[in-house]
């Protein structure tokens, strides 16, 4: 995802709002924040579907769908070894380790909570990239993380209070899933592939589903006999969750400007605990409200200082290229 967001920012550029980016960011709004939900639901116990074997099966379908669709497209499918070994390893920090780890535990997590929790991907892509940087990050990047970090310690303050294991043991698994999902992002934007989107994610989907059954023998987990609500959110995840949003999100990419493109990243979370409380009777606390605001007003703030940075950099890029001209 933060590829994307990386090479359409590169092509520089206005771009006037559009009628169809509009109509694609609706459905990333709806669809992304729902698929929380049909985690939940196809996970949930009694639901007859165990989550690694939930999560590779819909690794498997999703991957094949999407390549079916690249060749359609005429995108290039053969694969480099060192485009494969990258996918791989950016396959497996976002879907194994960012996903899995979602569905795992949204055995016992609501899928509002869920969406919160991973919502705080861009708080950890933020302190990694500072981190790497070895530099003193900005004061409101800081503020930022702070707030960020604050917010993910309120969601979880309950779990922590009521000596939960499990509720306990879910928060720790979200908040590993989100940082392994910026890890990827990290690593998918400092060592891309020259493959078109579609036959990354492709490839991705097909490579991590591997994961997932290693985990699910690991765990030995049981032959599956989902009910059919389960059925039908797990077939919900493979085209809506996987297709139809992803598809979306990269049109949007394109047709709108960046700063309206990732409005996703307040929305589905809010979107997220709404339909969690509506269609799973979730509960929404005030340390859940409390804990919402902190994060989402962090990532505000980190994208305000990501804005500020690029903006800086272009003026200095503009007074270079000015200066060299006067020169000549």
């Amino acid at each position: 995802m933060f590829l994307i967001v990386e090479d359409i920012r590169k092509g520089g550029g206005r771009m006037a709002l559009s009628t169809k980016g509009l109509m694609h960011l609706f459905v990333v709004y709806v669809v992304w924040s729902s698929t929380y939900l049909a985690i939940r639901v196809a996970v949930a116990p009694g639901s007859g579907f165990p989550p690694f074997l939930m999560g590779g099966t819909r690794m498997v379908l999703a991957g094949l769908i999407l390549l079916a669709l690249a060749a359609i497209g005429g995108h290039r499918l053969k694969m480099t070894k060192d485009e494969f070994i990258r996918t791989a390893i950016a396959g497996v920090l976002l879907w194994v380790g960012g996903n899995g780890l979602v569905v795992w535990a949204e055995q016992s997590a609501n899928s509002g909570f869920a969406c919160l929790m991973v919502s705080s991907s861009p708080i950890w892509v933020a302190f990694i990239n500072a981190v790497q940087a070895r530099r003193l990050p900005s004061p409101l990047l800081i503020a930022s993380l702070l707030l960020g970090f604050a917010g993910i310690g309120v969601l979880m303050a309950p779990a922590i209070m009521s000596g939960n294991a499990a509720e306990f043991s879910s928060g720790i698994a979200l908040t590993l899933a989100a940082i392994s999902w910026a890890a990827g992002s990290v690593y998918q934007t400092r060592c891309p592939v020259s493959l078109e989107t579609p036959v990354a994610s492709g490839y991705q989907h097909l490579i991590s589903s591997l994961g997932f059954f290693l985990l699910a023998l690991i765990f030995q987990e049981p032959v599956p006999q989902p009910t059919t609500s389960a059925w039908a959110a797990w077939a919900y995840l493979v085209i809506f969750g996987s297709v139809l949003a992803f598809t979306s999100f990269v049109y949007s990419l394109r047709l709108l400007p960046i700063n309206i493109a990732m409005t996703y990243a307040y929305v589905n979370p809010v979107l997220a605990l709404f339909l969690g409380a509506w269609l799973l009777d979730e509960p929404i606390t005030a340390w859940t409200i409390a804990g919402a605001v902190m994060v989402i007003v962090s990532v505000f703030g980190i994208f305000r200082d990501r804005y500020r940075q690029e903006q800086r950099q272009a003026n200095a890029d503009g007074a270079r290229q000015v200066a060299s001209t006067s020169t000549e």
